[in-house]
């Protein structure tokens, strides 16, 4: 099977879209949570300008800046972090599931852990 690579121009659309695509996510969430750029941007610590253009896909915001943001509008940095490219996909799979993250738990007793399976089981029994 024979794959040829991205052309650059390619890459470029696809790092255009994938600005474009984080700010307006970034506007969306601000405009969920009810704040004007300017509340947002003093809040992440950053100039309005600069907040303005990273909506509109201008600027590609770093890592540090993403994380004051998603403090800003008290959303995951993660999310933040996967539109931006920063992150896969694949690593918000790696979550473990409801029963895994019950096992795992050393706060809880053995007859905890069960209880908790239990309601758990038969809520997703019931669909």
């Amino acid at each position: 099977m024979n794959v040829t690579p991205p052309s650059p121009t390619e890459i470029r659309q696809e790092f255009e879209h994938r600005l474009s695509d984080l700010g307006d996510f970034i506007r969306n969430q601000r405009e969920i949570a009810r704040m004007s750029v300017r509340r947002l941007a003093d809040l992440a610590g950053v100039s309005n300008p600069y907040l303005s253009q990273i909506e509109r896909g201008l600027r590609r915001p770093s890592a540090e800046i993403l994380q004051q943001l998603a403090a800003a509008l008290k959303i995951s940095v993660e999310t933040l972090y996967v539109r931006a490219g920063l992150l896969s996909d694949d690593s918000a799979s790696e979550a473990p599931s409801v029963p895994e993250a019950i096992g795992r738990d050393p706060v809880l007793t053995p007859e905890q852990k069960q209880a908790l399976l239990n309601v758990y089981e038969s809520f997703v029994a019931h669909r």
